[in-house]
C-alpha cells in the first residue's frame, strides 16, 4: 500500500490492485494479452477494455493522434492474431496473401466507435481452387473482428465479399478502371482504397501497386477533378450568425456529427492533397504535413488545417470519453449546448478553416499563393 499525501495531510491510499488495474489499461498490455489469447472469446475480453483505455488516455491529455494510433494498434494486433488462429485451423496458405485495412484503421485514426473495413490481395499464382481457402480465412477473421467489437461494415467493404478478395492483377485492373472511368461509384471506391494499409501477410504484394496507382491517378486530371468534387460532399456544420447547423430531427436532433461533418471533411481534403503530390501516407495528419513539404499546399494552409483538425478530433474524443464515463455507448454526436461559450467559439472557428480550405481546393487553388 502507498499512502497519498496532499498539503501534509493524508488524502488516500493506492493499493497494488489500483496499480495493476492502471497498468492493465495500457495499450501495450492489451496487445500482449491479445498475443497470448487462444480463442476469440479471450480476445473479446481484452478488446472490451478499450473504452476504459480511451477514457484514461483522454483524461491524461494525450493528443488525439496518440490516442487513435494506440487504439488502432490494438485493432491491428487483433487482426494479426485472428489471421494466425485462422491459419492454425486451415493450414498454411497455398500462395502468399496480404490482409489490408482501409477506413479509419487504414488511416490509423480509430476511436471508440469502429466498424471493419478490409480486403485481401492474393499472389497472382493463386488458382480458382485456392479461393476456397481465402474465403474461409476471410470469414474466420471477419467474424472474429465482429465478436471483438469491430462490427461488420454496412457497405460490405470486407474481405468476405468476393469482390474484395482478389489476385493483385485484378486489384490493378480495379484501380485502372476507377481512374479511367471516374463515375460516382469509382470515386467512392477509390477514396476508400487510397487509405489502404497492410496489416498481415506479404506486404510486398502492395508496394509496387500503390506506387503505380498513385502515379497514374495523379497524372489523370479528370480523375483528380472528380476526386476533388467527391472530397467536398461532406461539409462542416456551420449555421448562420456564428451558430451551428445541427441535425433537425430524429434521435440526434440539435446535435452535430463530429465524424461525417467534422473529421471526414479534413480526411477527404488530405487524401486529395496526397493524390496531387503522389504521397504514400495514409494518415490524415501525416498527409497534411507531407503535402506542405511537397508544396501541394502552403505551410500556412497546412498549419491552419492541421490545427483545426486537431481541435475537431480532440473534441470528438473528449465527447466519447464523457459518454463512456456516463455509462453510454460512445458515438460521434455532440450537442453544441454541452460545450462552453469558449469551446463553441473555437470549434466554430475550426469549421470555418475547413470550409475555407474546401472552397480553395474546389476552385482549383489549393492553398498556394
Amino acid at each position: 500500500h502507498l499512502p497519498i499525501v496532499r498539503n501534509g495531510h493524508f488524502a488516500g491510499m493506492v493499493t497494488q490492485t489500483d496499480l495493476t488495474r492502471f497498468q492493465a489499461l495500457s495499450s501495450a498490455v492489451l496487445i500482449r494479452d491479445l498475443a497470448d489469447a487462444g480463442t476469440v472469446a479471450e480476445m473479446a475480453a481484452v478488446t472490451a477494455r478499450i473504452p476504459s483505455l480511451l477514457v484514461q488516455m483522454v483524461g491524461g491529455n494525450n493528443a488525439h493522434e496518440v490516442v487513435t494510433r494506440l487504439i488502432t494498434d490494438i485493432a491491428d494486433a487483433v487482426t494479426r492474431r485472428l489471421l494466425a488462429l485462422a491459419e492454425a485451423e486451415l493450414g498454411p496458405p497455398p500462395v502468399p496473401y496480404l490482409w489490408l485495412a482501409c477506413g479509419s484503421q487504414g488511416r490509423q485514426e480509430q476511436t471508440g466507435v469502429s466498424d471493419q473495413d478490409n480486403c485481401l490481395m492474393l499472389d497472382d499464382a493463386a488458382t480458382d481452387g485456392d479461393m476456397a481457402y481465402f474465403h474461409a480465412l476471410a470469414e474466420s477473421v471477419s467474424k472474429g473482428l465482429d465478436a471483438c467489437g469491430y462490427v461488420f461494415c454496412p457497405g460490405d467493404m470486407m474481405a468476405t465479399n468476393p469482390r474484395w478478395c482478389q489476385k493483385v492483377s485484378v486489384w490493378r485492373d480495379y484501380f485502372r478502371g476507377w481512374i479511367a472511368t471516374p463515375n460516382p461509384e469509382a470515386q467512392m471506391l477509390a477514396s476508400v482504397m487510397f487509405d489502404l494499409r497492410p496489416i498481415g501477410g506479404a506486404a510486398s504484394l502492395f508496394g509496387n501497386l500503390q506506387a503505380a496507382t498513385l502515379e497514374a491517378a495523379a497524372k489523370n486530371s479528370i480523375f483528380v477533378a472528380h476526386m476533388v468534387s467527391n472530397s467536398l460532399k461532406h461539409t462542416p456544420p456551420l449555421g448562420l450568425l456564428r451558430g451551428f447547423a445541427t441535425i433537425r430531427s430524429g434521435e440526434h436532433r440539435n446535435q452535430i456529427d463530429l465524424k461525417h461533418n467534422g473529421v471526414v471533411p479534413v480526411a477527404d481534403l488530405a487524401r486529395v492533397y496526397a493524390l496531387q503530390g503522389r504521397l504514400a501516407a495514409a494518415n490524415t495528419r501525416a498527409r497534411l504535413l507531407a503535402a506542405a513539404e511537397a508544396g501541394v499546399i502552403s505551410a500556412a494552409g497546412a498549419r491552419d488545417l492541421t490545427e483545426a483538425y486537431d481541435l475537431i478530433a480532440e473534441t470528438r474524443l473528449a465527447n466519447q470519453a464523457r459518454q463512456i464515463k456516463a455509462g453510454r455507448k460512445p458515438d460521434n454526436y455532440l450537442a453544441p449546448s454541452d460545450l462552453s461559450d469558449f469551446e463553441r467559439s473555437h470549434l466554430r472557428d475550426a469549421f470555418v478553416v475547413v470550409r475555407t480550405m474546401q472552397s480553395a481546393v474546389g476552385q482549383g487553388k489549393g492553398m498556394l499563393g
